[in-house]
């Protein structure tokens, strides 16, 4: 009676390797980050994203606890500008190296699907609530840390507003007029605008 137990008792679960995780967490954002530009946030669920990811559904939730925590972290991997801000690999003045990213966003084209993820998704009530946390703390915010003088906040979000409000023109109107324009000059003219914005007021 012990033998058959012993045989039937079923084998002790062992941890996955932390390598399988990482891997397994990685296919997950990959899968989200392309379902919610093709179908926006509303439009997406756990069960597809799991599907995609060739994952079970209950990993979603172990590795980002909610599909809208799952949205932000895609999301927040896209905002190179906070290295821009920080002055990464560039010590040229702020203004210059905000046009710097301008253009290079300019030119690199319609390689990633975040802008249509923002686009089908800011209907979202959820949507906008973590726009607004991120723009804040990973924009906003670190503006405001670089600057000096009377009203920092109101200066960055000057500031915001050129770099927030150039996506949405650029997909709209298209982007082919501002690649055609020569780099330096357009490089020169938009860190003129970043100047202007980040200014003391008074």
């Amino acid at each position: 009676m012990l033998d058959r137990l012993e045989r039937t008792e079923a084998p002790e679960a062992r941890p996955r390797p932390k390598r399988d995780r990482e891997a397994t967490r990685r296919r997950l954002l990959e899968a989200a980050r392309d379902l919610f530009g093709e179908h926006g946030y509303d439009g997406v669920t756990v069960r597809m994203i799991a599907a995609a990811a060739d994952a079970n559904v209950a990993l979603v939730h172990r590795y980002f606890g909610s599909k809208a925590a799952l949205f932000a972290e895609v999301l927040e991997g896209e905002y190179v500008i906070q290295r821009v801000i920080a002055g990464v690999d560039d010590t040229e003045p702020l203004p210059l190296r905000l046009a710097r990213h301008f253009v290079r966003q300019a030119h690199r084209g319609p390689a990633s699907p975040v802008p249509r993820m923002l686009d089908r998704s800011v209907g979202s009530d959820e949507v906008r609530r973590i726009l607004n946390e991120q723009t804040e703390r990973l924009i906003v915010q670190p503006l405001m840390d670089q600057l000096s003088g009377p009203d920092p906040r109101v200066r960055a979000l000057l500031a915001v507003t050129i770099i927030m409000g150039g996506g949405p023109i650029r997909r709209a109107l298209g982007v082919e007029d501002l690649r055609a324009a020569d780099p330096e000059t357009l490089t020169a003219r938009i860190a003129a605008m970043f100047e202007a914005a980040l200014a003391p007021l008074r």
